[in-house]
């Protein structure tokens, strides 16, 4: 026992510093350069996974019923947070771009501008969930039951929405700068409460309520909120805070508002797409009965795990992508997105064979064996997860490749057309087709081979060599 907590002592340690030893102005792009910035822009831009994925294990152990409905439920909440995370990338791009050029004074105006809209927006995002979203659910949901327990997580989620808008603008300046420790140190402590708070609120250990779906989104809720206030101290004994000008708070500038937002308006819109695309998926799905959103909901599970080092990488390529631009290196962008994706590919690879071939085994110490049954039906599906995972995991370095030099009206379009055509194809596999869920999810697979052909084939032309941001 000894010996194991040493080793997760050292591999916690050796985390953080890879994020503190990582602060440079100009970037190179190379192996280690990449791992250093990715590993903890994989833990923290993977935050909403972690809660996503352990309010789903805490209600599996509760009850089908609500396990079915965290399956929608948790997709659609992750559209909310993928919105306000998507709206940052501009402004991570810009904050990457000025430290590629060496003008670090711009920097704490470029964040506040971003900080400003996000809370704007979540002000929006928190009246739409408190007085539409029961109108707006009954267009996808046919079970009451799911209605329900959906909407009673959103009653207490939706205050949380506030502190996740926030958080992630001050990811997004972490990220652009290269400095990435902290964020590794405040997705832990997010985990944890969280992880702690689901265990009390879910099944009313200790003297607290047992609140059900409601307790696991209080929880979340609660941990996001300690989460963000621990990075507002990190902030205030920042020695490098005074460089970046952030103890000096400016107006609302409404140019350099309006500039990020047409940097990030084309990628808003590419997550809610593909956020989108992923909950409108859940809710065919749904109309097939409550055992096939079960048995999606644990094949999402495992997906929500093997999307974090994608995620990592992503993130990672964006600011290193923008940074070598800045430096007029364009001829290393495309090397640099190899490196990358070979490294999501060995990565995502090595958790995703074993996880896959073996779930009864790997998902067992999330799950335990209150429903191996479940987990018995969905093997062939863990099959297609795999090359879901396999190809996604280059896919999406390319693709955010292309966001990466700012030419994300290109990757609107392409995300668009086919994200109709994903859903066509859905469509009609489930409503005629008759294929079930696992042709469903074996149509994402296709999806990636075209994203992947299309992004090397842009990347080797040099249109994306004048966009300015």
């Amino acid at each position: 026992m000894r010996k194991y907590e040493e080793s997760i002592r050292y591999v916690v340690l050796n985390l953080l510093l890879l994020g503190s030893q990582f602060d440079f102005l100009k970037l190179k792009g190379s192996y280690s350069q990449i791992i250093k910035l990715s590993i903890p822009i994989m833990v923290g831009s993977a935050a909403q996974n972690v809660v996503a994925l352990s309010d789903s294990i805490f209600l599996y152990h509760l009850s089908e019923l609500d396990f079915a409905a965290i399956g929608f439920v948790g997709v659609f909440y992750l559209v909310i947070a993928g919105i306000g995370f998507g709206f940052t990338r501009g402004g991570q791009l810009m904050i990457a771009r000025r430290m590629g050029e060496g003008r670090m004074r711009e920097i704490g105006r470029t964040f506040y501008s971003m900080f400003y809209f996000e809370l704007l927006m979540a002000l929006l995002m928190f009246l739409f969930l408190t007085f539409y979203i029961e109108p707006f659910f009954r267009l996808f949901i046919h079970s009451e039951i799911i209605l329900q327990k959906s909407l009673e997580y959103l009653h207490y989620r939706s205050y949380g929405i506030f502190f996740s808008y926030t958080g992630v603008a001050i990811i997004a300046l972490y990220a652009g700068v290269a400095r990435t420790h902290f964020i590794v140190i405040d997705t832990i402590i997010l985990t944890f409460l969280n992880l702690i708070l689901n265990y009390l609120l879910v099944f009313g250990k200790f003297g607290f309520p047992k609140m059900g779906i409601g307790g696991s989104a209080l929880a979340s809720t609660l941990a996001e909120i300690i989460a963000f206030v621990a990075f507002i101290i990190y902030i205030l004994f920042d020695s490098k805070a005074r460089q970046y000008r952030l103890f000096k708070i400016p107006n609302i500038d409404v140019k350099l508002v309006v500039q990020q937002l047409k940097i990030a308006l084309p990628v808003v819109a590419q997550t809610i797409l593909a956020l989108g695309s992923w909950f409108l998926f859940v809710s065919m799905i749904e109309s097939l009965g409550e055992r096939p959103l079960a048995i999606s909901n644990l094949i999402r599970i495992a997906y929500l795990i093997l999307m974090i080092p994608c995620w990592g990488f992503s993130s990672g390529i964006h600011t290193l992508a923008s940074n070598m631009i800045g430096q007029k290196k364009f001829e290393e962008v495309i090397p640099l997105s190899i490196r990358t994706s070979v490294l999501s590919f060995t990565v995502s690879m090595l958790i995703a064979i074993p996880l896959t071939v073996w779930p009864h085994i790997f998902m067992y110490p999330l799950l335990g064996s209150s429903n191996l049954e479940l987990i018995n039906e969905s093997r062939s599906m863990f099959l297609v997860l795999l090359g879901i995972i396999g190809i996604y995991s280059v896919s999406t370095i390319f693709f955010n490749t292309i966001s990466g030099t700012g030419a994300t009206d290109f990757a609107l379009k392409v995300q668009a057309i086919l994200t109709f055509l994903y859903l066509l194809t859905v469509f009609y596999i489930v409503k005629y087709g008759h294929g079930g869920v696992i042709w469903a999810w074996a149509v994402e697979i296709f999806y990636w081979v075209i994203v992947l052909i299309i992004s090397v084939i842009y990347l080797k032309t040099s249109r994306w060599h004048h966009y300015k941001v």
